[in-house]
């Protein structure tokens, strides 16, 4: 079972470009991004430059002892309304299993201890069964639908809206470490 100590997140830096544009144009991720065309180095390099001055967002690299392994961001941040949107992915399709619980809970912590909103919100595809199963499981709570609501590849698709708000996360926090994480301890 992993341990905490093991995984962390951090600023996205400009070294770990190459491994995220590598990530972010498969096609395991991009099936599953509102933007799907592949990205170029050239539009990834400007991204990359205008997050330095975007307060909006919040780009991090998940790691797993050191190696880069997904990204967690948080998107549209209105500190005023105390409420943001987040996305993740697991890069290293190689990762363990449990992996993405972990990615979950430190994105969960970094949302409500360090950025101190009140309601984090995402939205998924609604062909994308396994990200609805686990917003489920992380304890979100379906907040609407919209239909025929983003073109993708030639399709407008329907979209799950979730959201999690910072007191449900506390009531919860404690169980989804315990499922996340391994101290050393025996159970």
């Amino acid at each position: 079972m992993p341990r905490r100590e093991d995984y962390r997140l951090r600023p996205v830096a400009e070294n770990d470009l190459e491994a995220v544009l590598l990530w972010r144009n498969s096609d395991r991720i991009r099936r599953n991004m509102y933007s799907d065309h592949i990205i170029t180095l050239q539009e990834h390099r400007g991204w990359f430059d205008r997050l330095a001055t975007h307060r909006e967002s919040v780009y991090l690299v998940f790691e797993i002892q050191g190696q880069p392994a997904g990204m967690v961001y948080f998107t549209d941040i209105d500190r005023d309304q105390g409420r943001c949107f987040w996305g993740f992915y697991l890069g290293d399709e190689a990762a363990p299993r449990g992996t993405g619980t972990v990615l979950g809970v430190l994105g969960m912590e970094y949302a409500f201890e360090a950025l101190r909103i009140r309601k984090l919100c995402g939205e998924v595809f609604c062909f994308n069964t396994a990200s609805i199963k686990f917003f489920r499981r992380l304890g979100f709570s379906e907040e609407g639908y919209f239909v025929r609501h983003v073109l993708k590849e030639g399709r407008h698709e329907d979209i799950v809206s979730f959201a999690l708000f910072e007191e449900d996360w506390q009531g919860s926090r404690g169980t989804l470490e315990e499922t996340a994480f391994f101290d050393g301890a025996q159970p």
